[in-house]
């Protein structure tokens, strides 16, 4: 492989983490208003009326779930990282706050990574945090 390709695929992987990073954000701000959504149907039992407002929250946290999804399943795969990574990944969009931990931790291990990768290839394309 030349240095050419070594430095297009590091970038096309940098690129697949800022789009799980992005989404990692905001399937967890959709879970956490799921969570207070599920909270005022059942805890606090608010009218059918003001749920008619928020019933369509389940559903979109379920579609961005699924987008969500794809950017775990493309970083993962261009990262080859092991099975345990791509289930701690997925259960980080349906456990509340997991996905702002998991998103923490998983970019700065791809990042020094793909930092590393980049200054063996011998490329000044180190990324900014």
């Amino acid at each position: 492989m030349t240095t050419m390709d070594l430095s297009t695929r590091i970038a096309r992987t940098r690129a697949s983490l800022a789009r799980y990073r992005a989404l990692a954000w905001v399937t967890g701000v959709f879970l956490l208003v799921l969570c207070v959504e599920l909270l005022l149907k059942y805890v606090v039992r608010v009218s059918d009326d003001v749920m008619g407002y928020v019933a369509w929250i389940p559903y979109a946290h379920g579609w961005i779930y699924v987008v969500y999804l794809v950017t775990v399943v493309d970083l993962w795969a261009k990262m080859r990282w092991r099975l345990g990574r791509l289930v701690t990944m997925v259960l980080a969009g349906v456990v509340p706050v997991m996905s702002f931990v998991v998103e923490k931790r998983v970019h700065a291990q791809a990042e020094a990574l793909l930092d590393g990768a980049a200054q063996a290839v011998g490329t000044a394309e180190v990324a900014p945090s």
